[in-house]
Protein backbone atom coordinates (compact mmCIF):
# COMPACT_ATOMS: atom_id res chain seq x y z
CA UNK A 1 0.00 0.00 0.00
CA UNK A 2 1.05 3.19 -0.60
CA UNK A 3 1.82 5.76 2.93
CA UNK A 4 2.70 9.17 3.45
CA UNK A 5 4.81 10.03 6.67
CA UNK A 6 5.93 14.01 7.22
CA UNK A 7 9.04 14.37 9.14
CA UNK A 8 10.02 11.42 7.39
CA UNK A 9 13.82 12.88 8.40
CA UNK A 10 13.29 12.89 12.16
CA UNK A 11 13.35 10.75 15.31
CA UNK A 12 10.26 9.10 14.91
CA UNK A 13 9.72 9.39 11.41
CA UNK A 14 12.50 7.57 10.09
CA UNK A 15 11.44 4.95 12.12
CA UNK A 16 7.89 4.87 11.24
CA UNK A 17 9.27 4.68 7.69
CA UNK A 18 11.29 2.37 8.28
CA UNK A 19 9.10 -0.14 9.95
CA UNK A 20 6.18 0.43 7.51
CA UNK A 21 8.92 -0.35 4.36
CA UNK A 22 9.76 -3.31 6.19
CA UNK A 23 6.35 -4.50 5.90
CA UNK A 24 6.27 -4.30 1.96
CA UNK A 25 4.16 -0.61 1.60
CA UNK A 26 5.82 2.14 -0.42
CA UNK A 27 6.66 5.07 1.37
CA UNK A 28 6.55 8.64 0.23
CA UNK A 29 9.22 10.02 3.00
CA UNK A 30 8.80 14.43 2.75
CA UNK A 31 10.41 16.74 5.55
CA UNK A 32 12.24 20.03 4.78
CA UNK A 33 14.75 20.07 7.45
CA UNK A 34 13.56 22.53 9.67
CA UNK A 35 16.73 24.11 11.44
CA UNK A 36 15.80 22.92 14.71
CA UNK A 37 18.81 20.63 15.00
CA UNK A 38 21.65 20.27 12.81
CA UNK A 39 20.81 18.65 9.16
CA UNK A 40 23.28 16.40 8.94
CA UNK A 41 21.89 14.19 11.75
CA UNK A 42 18.76 14.26 10.14
CA UNK A 43 20.42 12.42 7.26
CA UNK A 44 22.31 10.07 9.10
CA UNK A 45 18.34 9.00 9.90
CA UNK A 46 17.58 8.40 6.31
CA UNK A 47 20.88 6.50 5.32
CA UNK A 48 19.02 3.62 5.68
CA UNK A 49 15.67 4.28 4.01
CA UNK A 50 17.45 5.48 0.88
CA UNK A 51 18.78 2.00 0.07
CA UNK A 52 15.12 0.81 -0.29
CA UNK A 53 13.27 1.10 -3.82
CA UNK A 54 10.36 1.14 -1.82
CA UNK A 55 11.19 4.56 0.01
CA UNK A 56 10.78 8.16 -2.05
CA UNK A 57 12.02 11.12 -0.42
CA UNK A 58 11.03 14.54 -0.75
CA UNK A 59 13.09 17.26 0.32
CA UNK A 60 9.90 20.84 0.92
CA UNK A 61 8.14 23.05 2.87
CA UNK A 62 4.77 21.41 3.70
CA UNK A 63 2.72 24.55 2.25
CA UNK A 64 4.52 23.90 -0.87
CA UNK A 65 4.01 20.26 -1.88
CA UNK A 66 2.09 19.57 -5.04
CA UNK A 67 -0.26 17.43 -2.43
CA UNK A 68 -2.58 16.04 -4.98
CA UNK A 69 0.23 14.40 -6.73
CA UNK A 70 0.71 12.62 -3.34
CA UNK A 71 -2.49 12.03 -2.24
CA UNK A 72 -3.90 10.44 -5.19
CA UNK A 73 -3.93 6.69 -4.74
CA UNK A 74 -2.37 7.10 -1.31
CA UNK A 75 -4.30 4.43 1.31
CA UNK A 76 -2.84 6.34 5.24
CA UNK A 77 -1.40 9.54 5.57
CA UNK A 78 1.01 10.04 8.82
CA UNK A 79 1.27 13.75 9.95
CA UNK A 80 4.38 13.34 12.06
CA UNK A 81 6.14 16.31 11.41
CA UNK A 82 6.28 19.27 13.73
CA UNK A 83 7.79 22.58 15.17
CA UNK A 84 8.62 20.30 18.70
CA UNK A 85 10.36 21.56 22.06
CA UNK A 86 8.18 22.94 25.10
CA UNK A 87 11.28 25.52 25.79
CA UNK A 88 11.95 27.24 22.43
CA UNK A 89 8.24 27.80 21.72
CA UNK A 90 7.97 31.48 23.61
CA UNK A 91 8.27 34.65 22.88
CA UNK A 92 9.42 35.79 19.10
CA UNK A 93 9.29 31.66 17.91
CA UNK A 94 5.75 31.30 18.47
CA UNK A 95 4.72 32.20 14.64
CA UNK A 96 7.45 29.27 13.85
CA UNK A 97 5.12 26.98 15.72
CA UNK A 98 2.15 28.60 14.23
CA UNK A 99 3.42 28.19 10.87
CA UNK A 100 4.69 24.65 11.05
CA UNK A 101 2.15 22.92 13.49
CA UNK A 102 -1.25 24.68 12.63
CA UNK A 103 -0.85 26.51 9.40
CA UNK A 104 0.99 23.37 7.86
CA UNK A 105 -1.44 20.57 9.43
CA UNK A 106 -4.60 22.64 7.81
CA UNK A 107 -3.00 23.12 4.76
CA UNK A 108 -2.52 19.51 4.85
CA UNK A 109 -6.32 18.44 5.74
CA UNK A 110 -7.61 20.60 3.38
CA UNK A 111 -5.90 18.78 0.25
CA UNK A 112 -6.77 15.72 1.39
CA UNK A 113 -10.64 16.66 0.73
CA UNK A 114 -12.01 14.40 -1.71
CA UNK A 115 -9.25 11.72 -1.43
CA UNK A 116 -10.11 8.62 -0.57
CA UNK A 117 -7.50 7.79 2.89
CA UNK A 118 -8.00 5.16 4.67
CA UNK A 119 -6.71 6.60 7.78
CA UNK A 120 -5.14 10.42 8.43
CA UNK A 121 -3.31 9.96 11.28
CA UNK A 122 -2.39 13.08 13.01
CA UNK A 123 0.59 13.06 16.40
CA UNK A 124 0.35 14.88 18.63
CA UNK A 125 1.21 15.31 22.13
CA UNK A 126 0.94 14.87 26.01
CA UNK A 127 1.63 18.42 26.15
CA UNK A 128 -2.49 19.19 25.79
CA UNK A 129 -2.83 18.24 29.15
CA UNK A 130 -1.24 20.57 31.09
CA UNK A 131 -0.74 20.37 34.94
CA UNK A 132 -3.80 18.15 36.30
CA UNK A 133 -4.57 17.01 39.22
CA UNK A 134 -6.18 13.79 36.96
CA UNK A 135 -3.62 10.96 36.94
CA UNK A 136 -3.68 8.45 34.85
CA UNK A 137 -4.44 11.21 31.99
CA UNK A 138 -6.98 10.53 29.92
CA UNK A 139 -8.12 11.58 26.76
CA UNK A 140 -11.45 12.80 27.48
CA UNK A 141 -9.98 15.41 30.42
CA UNK A 142 -10.19 19.21 30.12
CA UNK A 143 -7.14 20.39 28.54
CA UNK A 144 -5.16 23.12 29.69
CA UNK A 145 -1.61 22.97 27.67
CA UNK A 146 0.64 25.63 29.93
CA UNK A 147 2.96 26.06 26.76
CA UNK A 148 2.79 27.56 23.20
CA UNK A 149 4.38 24.23 21.66
CA UNK A 150 0.73 22.43 23.59
CA UNK A 151 -1.63 25.73 22.82
CA UNK A 152 -0.55 24.84 18.64
CA UNK A 153 -0.34 20.90 18.65
CA UNK A 154 -4.36 20.89 20.45
CA UNK A 155 -5.05 23.61 17.82
CA UNK A 156 -4.10 21.17 15.15
CA UNK A 157 -6.54 18.70 16.73
CA UNK A 158 -9.16 20.32 16.74
CA UNK A 159 -8.30 21.24 13.08
CA UNK A 160 -8.06 17.28 12.45
CA UNK A 161 -11.85 16.80 13.97
CA UNK A 162 -13.59 19.51 12.09
CA UNK A 163 -11.98 18.22 8.76
CA UNK A 164 -13.21 14.73 9.86
CA UNK A 165 -17.10 16.20 11.22
CA UNK A 166 -17.23 18.53 7.70
CA UNK A 167 -15.22 16.90 5.56
CA UNK A 168 -15.20 13.70 6.03
CA UNK A 169 -11.19 13.29 6.19
CA UNK A 170 -10.38 10.10 8.60
CA UNK A 171 -8.50 11.84 11.03
CA UNK A 172 -7.17 9.64 13.85
CA UNK A 173 -5.11 12.07 16.45
CA UNK A 174 -2.42 10.19 18.95
CA UNK A 175 -0.50 11.86 21.70
CA UNK A 176 2.44 10.90 22.38
CA UNK A 177 4.44 10.32 26.06
CA UNK A 178 7.97 11.64 25.95
CA UNK A 179 9.49 9.43 23.39
CA UNK A 180 12.88 8.26 23.16
CA UNK A 181 15.03 5.51 21.68
CA UNK A 182 18.01 6.13 19.29
CA UNK A 183 18.11 8.99 17.08
CA UNK A 184 16.35 10.81 19.89
CA UNK A 185 16.59 14.75 19.46
CA UNK A 186 19.43 16.11 20.65
CA UNK A 187 17.04 19.01 22.95
CA UNK A 188 15.44 16.26 24.71
CA UNK A 189 16.65 14.84 28.23
CA UNK A 190 17.45 11.31 27.72
CA UNK A 191 19.89 12.26 25.09
CA UNK A 192 21.82 15.57 26.95
CA UNK A 193 21.71 12.94 29.77
CA UNK A 194 23.71 10.05 28.13
CA UNK A 195 26.15 12.20 26.05
CA UNK A 196 26.95 14.31 29.45
CA UNK A 197 27.66 10.63 30.91
CA UNK A 198 29.52 9.46 28.31
CA UNK A 199 31.86 12.85 28.26
CA UNK A 200 32.00 12.86 32.33
CA UNK A 201 30.19 16.04 32.76
CA UNK A 202 27.91 17.33 34.98
CA UNK A 203 24.22 16.78 34.50
CA UNK A 204 21.24 19.68 35.15
CA UNK A 205 18.20 18.63 36.33
CA UNK A 206 15.45 21.06 36.19
CA UNK A 207 13.11 21.35 39.36
CA UNK A 208 13.99 18.71 42.40
CA UNK A 209 13.90 15.72 39.81
CA UNK A 210 10.86 14.34 41.45
CA UNK A 211 8.55 15.30 38.89
CA UNK A 212 7.56 11.88 36.70
CA UNK A 213 7.12 11.30 33.38
CA UNK A 214 5.10 8.38 30.82
CA UNK A 215 8.27 7.41 29.24
CA UNK A 216 7.67 5.64 25.97
CA UNK A 217 10.10 3.66 23.82
CA UNK A 218 10.61 4.46 19.91
CA UNK A 219 9.30 1.06 19.06
CA UNK A 220 6.12 0.98 20.97
CA UNK A 221 5.29 4.27 19.69
CA UNK A 222 5.43 3.03 15.93
CA UNK A 223 3.74 0.37 16.45
CA UNK A 224 0.84 2.05 17.99
CA UNK A 225 0.97 4.48 14.84
CA UNK A 226 0.59 2.03 12.76
CA UNK A 227 -2.09 0.23 14.48
CA UNK A 228 -3.94 3.60 14.23
CA UNK A 229 -3.69 3.42 10.21
CA UNK A 230 -4.89 0.65 10.33
CA UNK A 231 -8.34 0.55 13.19
CA UNK A 232 -8.46 3.89 14.51
CA UNK A 233 -11.16 5.47 14.82
CA UNK A 234 -11.52 8.31 12.61
CA UNK A 235 -12.65 11.54 14.88
CA UNK A 236 -11.66 9.53 18.15
CA UNK A 237 -8.14 10.42 20.02
CA UNK A 238 -5.66 7.68 21.75
CA UNK A 239 -2.97 8.19 24.32
CA UNK A 240 0.32 6.51 23.37
CA UNK A 241 2.32 5.80 26.43
CA UNK A 242 5.21 3.75 28.02
CA UNK A 243 3.10 1.99 30.90
CA UNK A 244 4.84 3.24 33.49
CA UNK A 245 5.01 6.21 35.66
CA UNK A 246 8.76 7.03 36.77
CA UNK A 247 10.45 10.47 38.60
CA UNK A 248 13.50 11.84 36.94
CA UNK A 249 15.42 11.16 40.01
CA UNK A 250 14.76 7.30 39.37
CA UNK A 251 16.16 7.95 35.79
CA UNK A 252 19.47 8.98 36.96
CA UNK A 253 20.01 5.91 39.21
CA UNK A 254 19.17 3.72 36.39
CA UNK A 255 21.76 5.71 34.09
CA UNK A 256 24.17 5.16 36.68
CA UNK A 257 23.28 1.41 36.27
CA UNK A 258 23.61 1.02 32.42
CA UNK A 259 26.71 2.92 32.36
CA UNK A 260 28.50 1.91 34.82
CA UNK A 261 29.70 4.87 36.69
CA UNK A 262 28.33 7.74 38.86
CA UNK A 263 27.05 10.77 37.55
CA UNK A 264 27.01 13.65 38.28
CA UNK A 265 24.16 16.25 38.72
CA UNK A 266 22.64 19.47 39.83
CA UNK A 267 19.37 20.83 39.96
CA UNK A 268 18.09 24.00 38.52
CA UNK A 269 15.30 26.07 38.12
CA UNK A 270 11.93 24.54 36.20
CA UNK A 271 11.94 25.74 32.82
CA UNK A 272 8.46 27.50 31.58
CA UNK A 273 6.11 25.39 30.06
CA UNK A 274 7.34 22.22 31.65
CA UNK A 275 4.61 19.96 33.05
CA UNK A 276 5.01 18.41 36.70
CA UNK A 277 3.63 15.07 35.81
CA UNK A 278 2.50 12.59 33.40
CA UNK A 279 1.07 9.57 32.99
CA UNK A 280 -0.81 7.99 29.95
CA UNK A 281 -4.29 5.96 30.49
CA UNK A 282 -4.08 3.46 27.31
CA UNK A 283 -7.08 1.54 27.79
CA UNK A 284 -9.02 3.00 24.76
CA UNK A 285 -5.56 1.89 22.43
CA UNK A 286 -5.46 -1.12 24.09
CA UNK A 287 -9.07 -1.64 23.44
CA UNK A 288 -9.33 -0.47 19.88
CA UNK A 289 -5.78 -0.86 18.73
CA UNK A 290 -4.41 -3.62 20.90
CA UNK A 291 -2.12 -0.95 21.57
CA UNK A 292 0.19 -3.02 24.29
CA UNK A 293 4.16 -1.17 25.25
CA UNK A 294 6.68 -3.72 25.26
CA UNK A 295 9.70 -2.14 26.01
CA UNK A 296 11.30 -1.44 29.79
CA UNK A 297 12.85 1.63 30.53
CA UNK A 298 15.76 0.35 31.59
CA UNK A 299 15.99 -2.02 28.22
CA UNK A 300 15.16 1.36 25.98
CA UNK A 301 17.93 3.51 28.17
CA UNK A 302 20.32 0.88 27.12
CA UNK A 303 19.72 0.85 23.59
CA UNK A 304 19.51 4.48 23.03
CA UNK A 305 23.15 4.36 25.52
CA UNK A 306 24.18 1.84 22.81
CA UNK A 307 23.33 4.29 19.77
CA UNK A 308 24.65 7.06 21.43
CA UNK A 309 28.03 5.31 21.74
CA UNK A 310 27.94 4.61 17.55
CA UNK A 311 27.04 8.22 17.07
CA UNK A 312 30.51 9.60 18.95
CA UNK A 313 32.90 7.09 17.10
CA UNK A 314 31.66 8.46 13.76
CA UNK A 315 31.49 12.25 15.31
CA UNK A 316 27.76 12.79 14.64
CA UNK A 317 26.91 13.77 18.06
CA UNK A 318 25.46 17.46 19.05
CA UNK A 319 25.29 19.31 22.10
CA UNK A 320 22.68 21.25 22.95
CA UNK A 321 24.11 24.34 25.23
CA UNK A 322 21.14 24.93 27.28
CA UNK A 323 22.00 21.76 29.28
CA UNK A 324 25.33 22.72 30.20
Amino acid sequence: MKMIVTGAAGFIGSHLSERLVEQGHDVTGIDCFLDYYPKHIKEANLEKLIQSKRFTFLEQDLLEVSWPKYLNGAHTFFHVAAQAGVSASWGKNFVIYTKNNIDTTQKILEESKGFELNRFVFASTSSVYGDTDEIPMRETAMLKPISPYGVTKLAAEGLCYLYWKNFGVPAVCLRYFTVYGPRQRPDMAFYKFLLAALEDRTITIFEDGNQTRDFTYIDDIVEGTIAAGLKGKPGVIYNLGGGSRTSVNEVIQTLQEITGKPISFRFGEKQKGDMRDTFASTERAYAELGYRPAVSLKEGLLREYEWLQGLRTRNLTYRVDTQE
